[in-house]
């Protein structure tokens, strides 16, 4: 998920160079923008489920050699560990690059407040909200979310049922706790940048301004 260089910080202001202030703001509504889209795009979202997915699969496969061992499979010897192996690769990039995300969400949040408090610009100002987005993040979130607890509790509430095996277990559990938490974090974005939104309208208006 981490992308590109972010855009820089606005300068201190001893060293800010801006012919005008429409220079200033032009500046300003292009690095809103680019932390808009960074932050908010649908491949954001699209991202994070393609590493869900790939997390899902490496969780499968180190289950593996646990389910060929109560099988008694004479092959989990000799395939257990490439499973194992395939496993690490594909769940270990995968959460890596989740933790990488969201560290550079602080960032970009820290950065739009950092160019937000620069000047204002209403007009441009009121379409960073972008409603749409983050009612989509929100309602897909949940929804991955949910499917996760279901799977999660679903198979707790099977563990004893003849024919479970504990690597269907572990397969289960394991898979609901990733789309939990994947559903988690896009509730999370969707929560904070509503509630950075709600900062934006007022900015620049006479009242704020003598409040």
């Amino acid at each position: 998920m981490p992308g590109a260089t972010l855009p820089p910080p606005p300068p201190p202001p001893h060293i800010r160079t801006w012919p005008d202030r429409s220079a200033l703001l032009a500046d300003r509504a292009r690095a809103l923008e680019e932390l808009r889209r960074r932050s908010l795009g649908v491949h954001r979202v699209l991202l994070l489920w393609l590493l869900a997915l790939a997390a899902i699969i490496g969780w499968s496969l180190l289950v593996l050699p646990v389910q060929q061992f109560e099988e008694r499979d004479p092959t989990g010897f000799l395939l257990g560990p490439v499973f194992a192996l395939l496993g690490l690769a594909a769940l270990t990039p995968s959460v890596v690059a989740v933790a990488l995300a969201v560290r550079r969400e602080h960032q970009m949040g820290q950065l739009l407040d950092d160019w937000l408090a620069l000047d204002s610009d209403p007009l441009h100002d009121a379409r960073l909200r972008s409603p749409g987005l983050s009612l989509f993040w929100l309602l897909s979130s949940l929804g991955v979310a949910a499917i996760g607890l279901w799977a999660s509790f679903a198979t707790a509430a099977g563990a004893h049922a003849a024919g479970s095996t504990y690597a269907d277990i572990a397969l289960g559990m394991g898979t609901g706790t990733i789309l939990w938490l994947t559903g988690l974090i896009g509730v999370v974005k969707a929560v904070r940048h509503y509630r950075w939104a709600l900062r934006v309208p007022g900015r620049g208006s006479p009242a704020a301004d003598r409040g």
